[in-house]
């Protein structure tokens, strides 16, 4: 008995250790090859340091009888500022180390801090953030929502120039953000669900949303085929060159040429490694299946939590708010979609890393803040529209995740064959080589090893036949 509980004690205690290795891969992940040692050591007091005789000097020589508002701004770029200085000392690196531990420790900070800000708006009435937006951006009271650009208008005049025409800024959007977004990802098949059906959101919400009103033509040609389809397989293709790539990293120090060291500076901002995302293979179980589902209706709930703010809150698209939000969401979903591909599909993981925690906080409170203040707006939706589209997002996730799970099969299923079809070569080859003279094998040509090889095998094959007809 004394035996197995031993047994069983240290069966826990090594599962418990993988388990906690696996969580700090993707929420603490250590520097591996570190090049210049002054960039990674604690520089604690010295940061402190920095910071109150930036303070100090700050406090003391700036104008605070200018007015109030300079004031209050100059008090929250200081919290800003400090809670990013605490960041760095105090939060994890998430599971990246390029450029620097440093920037993705800010990067979770900031968006504590959007967090936050949220948090403090869901409390707050729609006159009181209105307020609180048209002081900081005085600009926004003279815009309204109605004056955004239309696309359903006369969609059976399809002409060059009127399709030249929609190529704008938000084409240039599109697939930017669709190479992005396959980077991320790194799956051909989610990428593609993801696309097609953020479409058809488009048209389940349009009577809500004015500028999701398309023509066929602009929606399927030009978004899904165009922008959307040029953007995944740009993104695709940069994932495969990564994927290609041999990573062996050497210290600037230890290079001599002043080229060398610049291009390895500029390398530094590159990843240290990359992994090919496996997120369906021919043995996924059911959880990892709704898991992926699940990824493609967050992905609808993030990019709806877009369009409905800044239509709730009259922002423009171009505004630095409707800007700086996308892009913080973009560089918090880069370790979140890593922390959830790994919490996903190792059975090690048990824990969803930190800065996926935050980021589906975020996701959901955004959403309670659009139902909260778009209430009129909600009044006029069409339920029947929302029920087929939840049906539909559901069913097609579903469908579309199923095939890729089958073609992921297929797949292994012809890479099975082609390893046995190899092996079954190399062994004759063997064969052959022991039974012919080694002496000129190095003047042979492949083609012609392999012609000789095949030939053998056939006039075996023929001698047996011929030996069974005799008979």
């Amino acid at each position: 008995m004394d035996g197995c509980d031993c047994d069983d004690n240290y069966s826990d205690r090594y599962t418990g250790k993988n388990e906690e290795n696996m969580f700090d891969s993707i929420n603490e992940r250590p520097v591996d090859d570190i090049s210049l040692e002054f960039f990674y050591k604690p520089h604690t007091i010295t940061l402190l340091s920095v910071s109150i005789i930036a303070l100090l000097y700050t406090a003391f020589t700036r104008n605070d009888e200018i007015s109030i508002e300079n004031n209050i701004w100059a008090g929250i770029g200081c919290v800003v500022f400090f809670f990013l200085v605490i960041s760095i000392l105090a939060f994890p690196n998430g599971p990246f180390t390029r450029p620097h531990p440093a920037v993705w420790r800010v990067v979770f900070g900031l968006s504590v801090l959007y967090l936050m800000t949220l948090l403090f708006i869901l409390f707050q009435n729609y006159q009181t953030v209105k307020s609180i937006m048209y002081w900081f951006y005085p600009d926004l009271k003279g815009f309204r929502i109605a004056t955004e650009k239309e696309y359903a208008v006369n969609c059976s005049d399809i002409t060059l120039e009127r399709i030249w025409s929609h190529m704008d800024v938000f084409a240039v959007g599109h697939f930017l953000g669709w190479t992005m977004k396959a980077m991320l990802v790194r799956h051909y098949g989610i990428c593609w669900t993801i696309s097609v059906t953020w479409e058809i959101t488009e048209v389940a919400f349009a009577h809500l949303l004015p500028n999701f009103a398309e023509c066929w033509w602009d929606a399927l040609v030009l978004d899904v085929l165009l922008c959307n389809g040029l953007g995944i397989w740009f993104g695709m293709c940069i994932c495969n060159f990564f994927e290609m790539r041999t990573y062996k990293w050497e210290g600037i120090k230890n290079i001599q040429s002043t080229s060398g060291k610049i291009r390895r500076a500029v390398l530094q901002f590159t990843p240290a490694n990359w992994t090919n995302m496996r997120w369906l293979d021919p043995s996924c179980t059911y959880v990892r299946f709704f898991a992926v589902t699940e990824l493609v209706i967050f992905w609808q709930i993030t990019e709806l939590n877009t369009f409905f703010l800044k239509h709730i809150f009259e922002v423009p698209p171009g505004h630095p708010l409707s800007i700086g939000r996308l892009g913080l969401i973009g560089l918090i979903v880069a370790p979140t979609l890593r922390q959830y591909y790994v919490y996903v599909t190792d059975a090690h993981c048990k824990r969803v890393g930190t800065q996926c925690w935050v980021f589906g906080a975020i996701m959901f409170t955004e959403a309670i803040i659009c139902v909260k203040f778009g209430l009129n707006l909600f009044a006029r939706t069409h339920i029947h529209k929302i029920v087929y589209w939840v049906v539909t997002q559901f069913v097609l996730s579903i469908i579309c995740v199923s095939v890729c799970v089958l073609w992921a099969k297929k797949h292994e299923k012809i890479l099975f064959y082609q390893n046995i079809q190899n092996m079954v070569v190399a062994k004759r080859i063997r064969r052959h080589l022991r039974s012919r003279s080694l002496e000129n094998i190095k003047f042979w040509r492949s083609e012609d090893l392999f012609s000789s090889v095949f030939n053998r095998q056939s006039s075996k094959t023929n001698e047996k036949e011929n030996k069974i007809h005799d008979d």
